[in-house]
């Protein structure tokens, strides 16, 4: 499959990061209001409540979905049940910061899960757009300072998002490795759905462990209820959607850069709450990881 990058898919890929920002912080607001691993699961569920009346008949008897029921396992168990549910847990006990700088690698992990599974070329072009991507990143959690990068200590919520990114990469990877009949290529909606009905069942097996172990209850609230509806509808149904279609046109190697506008907006967001302006390091931070993707993705 020939992969390219155009003004079109370029947009596809920038919405995930965006709204995926928002998950962030609003996964960090919530931390000690819901177990992570159920805030996974209830997200999840509401998204899956949200799709079955657009793509409901994929589970009829006879539709294409069961033959081909273990892809849509897997890819339910590494983009949904696990790559979520590790990124709450990360931010348990790490900070907002530090999640962001592990996934900053999201590019080298990509690379790598390519060229050891999937047979992908690396070429000099990735790895110089990785570094520009990377440098922007760095940028950004310095706060255009690199001397407080050194300030920056790992934790075990750390693990859990390099865990977490080695997960969405052999998820995007796989995306692009098969096709899927044309009852669900035909709606968006059917192909979604298929992965959050078994990422569902993953997230729910997960989050019955948890409770087995003692988590804390939930205490609910309307700031609860709003942050639930928002992960379930931006982060997670429309970015699944962007992102799915965006890597299968540009390829996971070149999605993974986008990946890295994360923290930038997540920066952009925090002084926009703060009531403070953008400094001049988010500008060079910006061209910095734009030059990485411009780089990697010219032939």
């Amino acid at each position: 499959m020939t992969h390219r990058l155009t003004p079109r898919t370029a947009l596809l890929l920038t919405i995930p990061p965006l709204l995926w920002a928002g998950n962030a912080i609003v996964g960090r607001m919530v931390h000690e209001m819901v177990p992570p691993i159920l805030l996974n699961f209830l997200r999840w569920l509401i998204a899956f409540v949200i799709l079955l009346p657009l793509a409901g008949p994929i589970f009829r008897r006879g539709s294409s979905l069961w033959p081909h029921w273990r892809r849509f396992a897997v890819l339910g168990l590494l983009g949904i049940g696990m790559y979520n549910a590790l990124q709450y847990l990360a931010l348990q006990t790490s900070t907002p910061i530090n999640v962001t700088l592990v996934a900053s690698g999201m590019p080298v992990w990509m690379m790598l899960t390519g060229w050891l599974w999937f047979g992908a070329q690396v070429t000099r072009r990735q790895m110089a757009g990785a570094v520009l991507s990377i440098a922007g990143v760095l940028l950004v959690l310095a706060r255009g300072e690199w001397q407080h990068l050194l300030a920056l200590r790992l934790v075990a919520g750390d693990l859990f998002m390099i865990l977490a990114s080695i997960a969405w990469s052999l998820y995007s990877w796989l995306l692009t490795r098969a096709h899927e009949p044309a009852d669900l290529r035909a709606n968006w909606a059917s192909f979604l759905l298929a992965q959050v009905a078994f990422g569902a069942v993953w997230s729910g097996a997960f989050a019955g462990g948890e409770w087995a172990l003692g988590a804390a209850p939930v205490q609910w609230s309307w700031t609860l209820a709003a942050a639930l509806l928002y992960v379930a509808v931006c982060p997670a149904v429309i970015a699944f959607r962007c992102w799915g279609e965006g890597v299968r046109e540009a390829g996971p190697a070149i999605g993974a850069f986008f990946v890295n506008l994360t923290p930038l907006f997540a920066a952009l967001m925090s002084s926009a709450f703060l009531g403070e302006a953008p400094h001049g390091y988010h500008v060079a931070a910006f061209a910095l990881i734009v030059g990485g993707i411009v780089v990697s993705s010219r032939r």
